[in-house]
């Protein structure tokens, strides 16, 4: 578990995880799998079902109403000052942002870039700004960008998409080399192939035949779960591994 530290006069004992969002895709897996680690969770816009269940396991989980917008710097600044007024501290950080925007470049407009740099670059800037100046003050902490494996390489049919997601994986890196020396690591996974409704609609997945294509292209041949991935991100957030930082490992089921 993490080193304890002591950002306030209400520090907690336990380990204390910001969740930047908790209402789809991999927050719910990712705040059960930090709370059965034993971190105390402050999230954004959970639900109460969610909480309860993470509660269960005998941590503290608190929900921010609007605080999975995190395109917006006043939901990441709410988020870590919820953090440090109940617990005093900030160990560990996550978010994933930004919608799948398909389509050709030449019938792309200026609307569907902003639209793509505001989900895909925009809130990892603001996460970033509002979670790495506590753990400097207290001298170590990690914090994980969810970006895209569609970064790594041209993708036809999300030029935008791709293009962002690569800018923001290379964000992380430089984030990463800069705080470096105050013992903050800043990593990057990139998931592709996954089993989530966005993904679907944006592959055309719904449709079984289109899936069963996709799934035949992944060298694992299927597509991943959100449970799975949230498992692989523990050992950037859980303080088992410390001297990994700046890095980017696609999750995508063999595909670079």
């Amino acid at each position: 578990m993490p080193a304890s530290l002591t950002l306030g006069s209400m520090s907690s004992s336990r380990p204390v995880a910001v969740v930047a969002n908790a209402r789809f895709y991999v927050g719910p897996d990712l705040c059960r799998h930090l709370a059965r680690r034993g971190f105390d969770i402050v999230t954004g816009d959970a639900k109460p079902e969610l909480v309860a269940e993470v509660e269960s396991l005998g941590v503290s989980c608190t929900s921010i109403e609007g605080g999975s917008k995190i395109e917006q710097a006043a939901a990441n600044q709410a988020l870590v000052a919820e953090a440090l007024r109940r617990h005093g501290r900030v160990d560990s950080a996550v978010m994933f942002s930004g919608d799948i925007v398909t389509g050709s470049f030449l019938k792309a407009s200026l609307d569907d870039l902003q639209r793509v740099v505001n989900g895909c670059l925009e809130a990892p800037f603001h996460f970033m700004q509002a979670v790495i100046p506590p753990m400097i003050e207290a001298g170590v902490g990690q914090v994980l960008i969810m970006t895209s494996a569609a970064g790594v390489r041209p993708v036809l049919g999300v030029p935008l998409y791709s293009a962002v997601r690569a800018g923001a994986t290379m964000l992380v890196k430089n984030v990463a080399e800069e705080v470096a020396p105050h013992g903050v690591q800043v990593n990057a996974v990139g998931t592709n192939n996954m089993d989530f409704p966005a993904f679907l609609k944006a592959s055309g997945a719904t449709d079984p035949t289109v899936r069963a294509k996709i799934e035949s292209r992944v060298p694992m041949r299927r597509l991943g779960t959100l449970d799975e991935c949230a498992a692989f991100c523990m050992a950037f957030l859980d303080g088992s591994s410390r001297f990994m930082t700046g890095q980017f490992v696609a999750y995508a089921g063999g595909l670079p």
